[in-house]
């Protein structure tokens, strides 16, 4: 019996970010606490795509600039993949 084999192709994942900026647009701000510490949620989607999927950063309240509020425009400071800092664009 012969059967066709499919070749296996793996899932293609995002590159990681190592180092740079990514423009966000903040759909919401929740704080939290962790053992007494606050950090920020900021919940943020790419600026084409405002329907888009929502994704999460999670940073000290030393790195968003005040009175951020949802529907800013901003841009991601990243380290390793990971979003070190918030700034307003413009």
């Amino acid at each position: 019996m012969c059967s066709a084999q499919v070749p296996y192709l793996p899932e293609r994942k995002p590159r990681l970010m190592l180092k740079g900026t990514k423009p966000a647009v903040v759909k919401k701000i929740q704080p939290v606490s962790i053992h007494g510490q606050i950090s920020l949620d900021v919940y943020f989607v790419d600026p084409d795509d405002l329907d888009g999927q929502v994704s999460l950063a999670r940073v000290g309240p030393e790195a968003v600039p005040r009175a951020l509020e949802p529907g800013d425009a901003v841009d991601l400071h990243y380290m390793l993949g990971v979003v070190t800092q918030i700034t307003r664009r413009g």
